[in-house]
């Protein structure tokens, strides 16, 4: 046998436990990844579909599935641009603080969204630090949308960030210097030279923050108030039609059309990975 081979053979693991890896896979995904929503859609459709029809056509469901989506149409756009503004920062410029910025920027990964919550309570209630000028000036942040837009706008920031910080770094600065060297202004070479090579990176952390925005319960849940048909977002919804007797199926009804649009975002996220498997894996990977 040649050394190669040997090489090679080596590398391969027997086939029992090949197999025992796989089918402890599979069965850890299927007990806990594909078995709960199973029974969501299950519960969903229990009562039949008219009551599943119903269930969503509520008004309280409309209007969190309308905040959920306005919400999300808020916050990702923002920290799109966010993201895109720390990452051209990070990766082109040498400053002072760098490192901090890039620490600032993992802050939300590492704090639980409850205590971000509580910190914006603090921050904007009543009894918060701009709590008194807030009241004398008639601008409700608690227990109002736009609480749930910063909690939201706090969760969701570092997704396009981190997914184009390490696209960036490794893509260098050539392509830049060389439009700029050949008269292209920094305008111009923004959008002509650094967004075609980011634009899929882009997508994907689009995705990602998108996902989140509309997934995202701690911190929403502190600052909402959970009001009927004000604050609640679709998440918040769900808790509340699951503790409401009676209303157990509505509850797996509006899981379940969460549950689908999360479905939409892996199919666009497998799709992106599909037609442009190589520069996502460097994000990834970095």
């Amino acid at each position: 046998m040649t050394p190669a081979r040997r090489y090679r053979n080596a590398l391969i693991e027997p086939a029992p436990v090949r197999w025992l890896l796989i089918g402890t896979t599979l069965l850890l995904l299927g007990v806990f990844l594909l078995l709960p929503l199973v029974v969501v859609f299950v519960q969903a459709f229990k009562a039949g579909v008219d009551t599943y029809v119903s269930a969503l056509a509520d008004s309280d469901t409309l209007a969190s599935i309308r905040l959920t989506l306005i919400t999300a149409a808020i916050a990702v756009p923002l920290n799109t641009l966010f993201g895109v503004a720390a990452a051209w920062a990070i990766t082109k410029f040498e400053f002072r603080g760098k490192s901090i910025l890039t620490t600032l920027i993992d802050l939300p990964f590492s704090v639980s969204p409850v205590i971000a919550g509580l910190v914006f309570v603090l921050l904007f209630g009543s009894r918060g630090w701009f709590g008194g000028w807030l009241s004398e000036h008639d601008i409700k942040i608690i227990f109002a949308v736009p609480g749930i837009v910063l909690a939201t706008l706090f969760v969701t920031a570092p997704f396009v960030a981190r997914e184009l910080i390490p696209l960036m770094q490794g893509q260098g600065t050539d392509e830049e210097q060389a439009a700029l060297t050949l008269g292209a202004g920094g305008w111009r070479m923004f959008w002509h030279v650094t967004v075609p090579n980011i634009r899929w990176g882009l997508l994907y952390g689009i995705l990602l923050c998108n996902a989140r925005a509309m997934g995202e319960f701690g911190a929403v849940s502190v600052l909402s108030g959970h009001i009927r048909g004000l604050t609640n977002t679709m998440p918040l919804q769900v808790e509340m039609l699951y503790n409401d007797p009676g209303q157990y199926s509505a509850a797996f009804a509006v899981a379940s059309l969460l549950a689908l649009l999360g479905f939409v975002t892996l199919a666009l996220k497998n799709f992106l990975e599909w037609r442009h498997g190589d520069e996502l894996t460097a994000v990834r990977g970095n």
